[in-house]
């Protein structure tokens, strides 16, 4: 992970946006969509208009390509190949959905984003970091998460979770059929990611019950954007 360079700083990756961008990454079963649709709540409250979306996916080009990914149907071009996938869905997402809302003024709260492309492509499968880092900046170019909530938990327990809330007709996704070996590798390459980019990254312990979450997780978006005076350490745990 070191080799990478980071994403960039929690403000300023485009000073000419008046929006706000943020990312919630972890693993499997972590509770990504429940917490993104508490915290569109939240801030709706505020009076700020928060977009929900999720990668892959978020566009129509994207939703296609989400679908080649999560079925498996890419698996056979491996991690580099599915790596490049991502990152093409990534842009059209951007460029349809994310940066105009960003532009208008509205915040983007996203399920999963590139941190997930250098965990799960980089970290576990292996795709040398600089080429995931050359992916992410042409990708992004410049459109950086302003901050980003890493959702933290044994993949054991995050994994039993998402089998319990899969419908019984829905077979698991392409990554969550991987051993726990691979689980527990993607776990800590999240908690390294985050190591490394403390102004970006926020852990908040997941295992916690859910509105003990949403709790933690406004804390730290309170603080962020709405009262920076509040320090927030790297790891927010919830008792």
């Amino acid at each position: 992970m070191s080799a990478e360079p980071p994403l960039g700083p929690a403000r300023g990756q485009d000073k000419g946006r008046p929006g706000k961008f943020i990312t919630l990454e972890g693993g499997e079963g972590a509770g990504k969509s429940t917490q993104m649709r508490r915290l569109q709540e939240r801030l709706a409250q505020r009076g700020v208009e928060a977009i929900a979306t999720r990668e892959p996916g978020g566009s129509p080009h994207a939703e296609v390509l989400r679908e080649a990914l999560l079925g498996g149907k890419a698996a056979s071009l491996g991690p580099l190949g599915e790596a490049i996938l991502f990152s093409a869905a990534r842009i059209d997402h951007l460029d349809r959905l994310i940066k105009p809302a960003l532009a208008r003024g509205a915040w983007v709260i996203c399920d999963r984003f590139a941190d997930s492309t250098r965990a799960y492509q980089g970290a576990r499968g292996g795709v040398d970091p600089r080429l995931i880092a050359l992916l992410e900046r042409v990708a992004l170019m410049g459109s950086a998460p302003d901050l980003t909530i890493i959702l933290d938990l044994p993949p054991e327990i995050g994994l039993e979770r998402a089998h319990r809330r899969r419908a019984p007709d829905v077979a698991a996704d392409r990554f969550e059929r991987e051993g726990l070996e691979f689980h527990r590798g993607l776990r800590q390459a999240y908690l390294d990611i985050a190591a490394s980019e403390p102004g970006r990254c926020c852990v908040v312990d997941a295992l916690a019950p859910e509105q003990e979450v949403a709790e933690a997780i406004w804390h730290v978006v309170e603080a962020r954007f709405f009262r920076p005076e509040i320090v927030i350490p790297l790891k927010s745990v919830v008792a």
